[in-house]
């Protein structure tokens, strides 16, 4: 890979700048400074040092968002804001795209990522990847609820799998509901299948990723590695 290719895929920097660092002698490979753009070095073993910071190259990026309402899980839309607008500046580079999407006025867990493969793995059908919300509905929960959400619910344009409705303890308007697809306004239809309305959605996971409840509204940060290696065994 060309030195300059790898330092604006592991940083912030664009190839305009990064070309002036190189003429300047600030970036140096295995000790020695390089001076051509065009330098091909092996990303796997070559140590790559910009102003004597070490560059470390990564293909991938892996984001979790606290998704807030007012954004759609897209890269790009006319009218409306989108969550890529909330990835940091430093991670831009690497074009992160949300898995799987949620509604414009739901919050939550939202993965964003570059790795096409793992999307396609979480996002297949064949995957049933759990998904786990909180609700806050216009009226509580029953007994019978619970049980319909058990066999699945013929919603006219499929038929949901069975889903797991865990009352919150109090005998507040407060749930837990659990699926393992992610159709278009799912939850939603599906509580109003059994006659309540949804008030408030929030996604606190998804797979083996949990919504890290200290992650501000609006804000991403990296996946650790354990919660990365987590996910790749999903």
């Amino acid at each position: 890979m060309r030195i300059d290719k790898l330092i604006a895929n592991s940083t912030s920097w664009g190839r305009k700048e990064i070309k002036q660092f190189i003429k300047k002698g600030m970036v140096l490979c295995n000790g020695k400074v390089v001076r051509d753009a065009g330098f091909h070095v092996d990303e796997a073993c070559d140590e790559i040092t910009l102003s004597g910071e070490k560059i470390v190259y990564s293909k991938y990026v892996y984001l979790m968002l606290n998704k807030p309402d007012g954004y759609i899980s897209a890269t790009f839309d006319k009218h409306y804001s989108v969550v890529t607008e909330l990835v940091p500046s430093q991670y831009a580079h690497y074009e992160p795209f949300p898995v799987g999407r949620l509604d414009i006025d739901t919050h939550g867990l939202l993965l964003l990522t570059n790795d096409g493969d793992l999307a396609h793995r979480l996002l297949s059908p064949k995957s049933h990847v759990p998904k786990t919300y909180f609700v806050r509905s216009k009226k509580p929960v029953t007994d019978s609820d619970i049980h319909i959400f058990s066999q699945g619910i013929d919603l006219g344009d499929f038929t949901t799998m069975p889903a797991k409705l865990v009352p919150l303890e109090g005998g507040t308007n407060e749930s837990l509901v659990t699926i393992c697809e992610g159709k278009f306004h799912q939850v939603k239809r599906m509580y109003e299948s059994i006659g309540n309305e949804v008030i408030y959605l929030k996604r606190i996971s998804m797979g083996s990723l949990t919504l890290d409840e200290s992650l501000p509204e609006g804000e991403c940060r990296l996946l650790t590695d354990e919660e990365l290696q987590k996910l790749m065994d999903t």
